[in-house]
């Protein structure tokens, strides 16, 4: 039998929900989840995927268009149709009440996730078809998303699907206010950095421009939040028209773990930038290893692309390495100058374990943290150690 064969015995043959009812017109009853449950149950299934690397799909159906007196039930109708055609290993329920509904098709056997969306959607199309005539059919849309999705940190737009990260969106709701706090932290700490530091901002112009051909500041696309790409900058550290392969390669081998200690000492930790990179200029090492070479992004900083504090953003090409767990660095937190990689792991971390501080940043955020982080980097810029 085929894969497409088997999901749709799976599909048609498992036990199905018990239809569900709308209570005064607006409430379901059982079997279908609050907005509130379904979010919680949505986000429990992407860290479950993200664990075990399995395919789910959410299917969405917004009836926002519904333009009826009679909107309270046809809404109920959509209802009783979606409990009497998934299965009870699927979840179904409100994904916006009273507005989105939402079902999470899981165990697809052997078939392939592309496969399995075609047959859901064919099955679920035509069991509205049987309920709707085609004008009502009309006044909602039907969309399928999967994952995990691919993402490689290519393209111009957002690179993840903001359904899948519902928990996200609700942190970002309740610590709306320390939120703001921390924008007013992030554009008064960059603006008395940039003045502070300006005479050494020209400096360093300077020696950058008179000690070898090219440009004063390096720029480079890098990820942000939720994926999306903005220009990096940087004061130029290396010489120009220099192979970016070099440690294109270094990095994908060390975020899979595939790197092995530089010099006679099998003991030594593996870095994450490039010891003795011969790309470098003279001045240039001594940026990095003061972490001068910096400064300039406390403009990005003061633009909103970046904060002080946060896990640093990646280069595109470093996406496509990430495991499905590593990508959740660049969704739960603003990029950032500093962090706590920065002070306590800098690069003698393995990639993981500069993952796992990120996260672990994300979780135990406060405008607090932040300070404690600020006051720390110093200490560590100017200790120099791990910056190469």
């Amino acid at each position: 039998m085929s894969d497409a064969s088997n999901m749709r015995s799976k599909v048609e043959s498992e036990p199905k929900k018990p239809a569900v009812a709308f209570a005064n017109g607006s409430t379901p009853l059982a079997g279908f989840l609050s907005e509130e449950h379904f979010r919680r149950m949505l986000s429990r299934e992407r860290k479950r995927s993200e664990r075990s690397r399995k395919h789910f799909v959410l299917m969405l159906i917004d009836g926002k268009g519904l333009k009826s007196k009679k909107t309270d039930a046809l809404l109920e109708q959509i209802a009783v149709v979606l409990g009497a055609s998934v299965r009870e290993t699927d979840v179904a329920g409100w994904f916006e009440a009273n507005a989105v509904f939402g079902v999470v098709f899981t165990e697809f056997g052997e078939c392939e996730v592309s496969t399995a969306v075609k047959i859901i959607e064919a099955k679920m199309t035509a069991e509205l078809q049987r309920s709707f005539r085609a004008s009502q059919l009309t006044s909602f849309q039907i969309s399928f998303y999967s994952f995990p999705d691919g993402w490689d940190g290519k393209g111009p737009a957002k690179l993840v699907d903001a359904e899948f990260y519902p928990d996200l969106f609700e942190v970002e709701k309740k610590k709306k206010l320390s939120l703001l706090l921390k924008r007013v932290m992030d554009v008064l700490g960059a603006t008395v950095a940039l003045i502070l530091l300006s005479p050494v901002f020209l400096v360093l112009a300077v020696l950058v421009k008179l000690t070898s051909k090219g440009p004063v500041f390096f720029r480079q696309q890098r990820v942000g939040r939720y994926g999306v790409p903005f220009e990096f900058l940087k004061f130029r550290s290396m010489h120009v028209s220099t192979d970016a392969a070099i440690h294109k390669e270094y990095v994908k081998k060390f975020i899979a773990g595939k790197t092995v200690p530089s010099g006679s000492n099998p003991d030594a930790k593996v870095t994450y930038k490039i010891t003795n990179d011969p790309r470098v200029t003279w001045i240039g090492k001594i940026m990095r290893r003061t972490s001068l070479d910096e400064i300039p992004q406390f403009w990005i900083v003061l633009e909103g692309q970046m904060s002080l504090v946060g896990p640093r953003p990646p280069i595109p090409y470093e996406l496509e390495t990430y495991d499905i767990w590593h990508r959740r660095r660049v969704l739960e937190s603003r990029p950032g100058i500093t962090g706590l990689w920065q002070v306590y792991g800098r690069s003698k971390t393995t990639f993981d374990e500069m993952v796992r501080l990120d996260l672990q940043y994300s979780r135990m955020w406060s405008p607090m943290l932040d300070v404690k982080i600020l006051l720390q980097t110093p200490r560590a810029v100017l200790s120099g150690d791990g910056a190469y």
